[in-house]
């Protein structure tokens, strides 16, 4: 049994305030693809996870990533539940594009099949919103407005087909370490259309607004500049922006065809994938990735 775990893309990102607990609320339009993790599933007596793939080695060290502690709160300690979990391990870790969340709502989706737990979507989007605030929106694997701390969701305008090439300077940077160097006044929401009719008129809106945690995450990691200027050079990139507390920044094109291409174009020591959407209609995952 398998499960892809697309990456999170975060084509605006608004800082919107804080809680009283610390914990910031966001504004985002997130949507998936086109590389992805892969996580495969066999029956076991035991809970079991092995990692393979070009960043495999990164979280070997880990003993209770993100697939255990999702595979746990779906299958609670005193159950009699087991796996033989493996990871493939292909998007960067600590890259702003939410590889870790994505690995744990595919556990969920996977294992819920395999032990045949019977939880609809809502209610596995409802368990995965305590272990992290992608997991919910990574369930659906749907673009999404998300909203609070992740735990609100609503459907996202209808997308155009349209390219997405995603490249990480090969840096990780750690998401609290952004948020404690952001500084400045707080975001409104986005007021957002029900649709728009091409990519290009989707980057003109996207273009007005902002990710509020790319000046912080420039301080900190200065060459997600060089990437964002090289997607800039790229003649046919309708807008480039980091996602999420980055490194990992986008390039949004008219077509699958034209991410691709541009990906071919960039330092091969650099990480990249080049392709359409995953979900939302202009559905397309096979990334050409770069340097691996």
């Amino acid at each position: 049994m398998l499960e892809h775990a697309p990456a999170k893309v975060n084509l605006y990102l608004h800082v919107t305030g804080r809680r009283a607990d610390g914990y910031h609320l966001l504004d985002s339009l997130a949507v998936f693809g086109p590389a992805a993790d892969t996580l495969a599933a066999e029956p076991a007596e035991a809970l079991t996870l092995t990692l393979d793939g070009p960043f495999g080695a990164t979280l070997a060290a880990e003993p209770d990533n993100l697939v255990l502690r999702a595979a746990r709160a779906l299958a609670p300690e005193g159950t009699a539940k087991g796996a033989a979990l493996r990871l493939t391990k292909r998007l960067p870790v600590a890259s702003g594009i939410g590889g870790g969340s994505a690995d744990a709502a595919a556990a969920l989706r996977l294992l819920n099949r395999l032990w045949r737990s019977g939880r609809d979507e809502a209610a596995l989007a409802a368990l995965a919103a305590p272990l992290g605030a992608d997991i919910p929106v990574c369930v659906a694997s749907r673009p999404a407005v998300m909203q609070g701390v992740g735990e609100l969701i609503r459907p996202a305008p209808q997308l155009p087909r349209c390219g997405l090439l995603l490249v990480n300077p090969r840096l990780p940077l750690a998401t609290p370490a952004v948020f404690r160097a952001r500084q400045g006044d707080f975001s409104p929401p986005a007021a957002l259309p029900a649709s728009w009719p091409d990519a290009a008129a989707m980057a003109a809106d996207l273009g007005r607004l902002a990710n509020d945690l790319e000046a912080p995450a420039l301080s900190l990691c200065p060459a997600i500049a060089e990437v964002l200027a090289a997607l800039r050079a790229q003649p046919r990139c309708l807008l480039a922006r980091m996602s999420g507390s980055g490194a990992t920044c986008f390039g949004l094109f008219a077509t699958p065809g034209e991410a691709e291409a541009a990906a071919r174009s960039l330092p091969v020591a650099w990480w990249t994938a080049g392709g359409g959407l995953y979900g939302g209609g202009a559905a397309s995952l096979h990334p050409v990735t770069a340097g691996v």
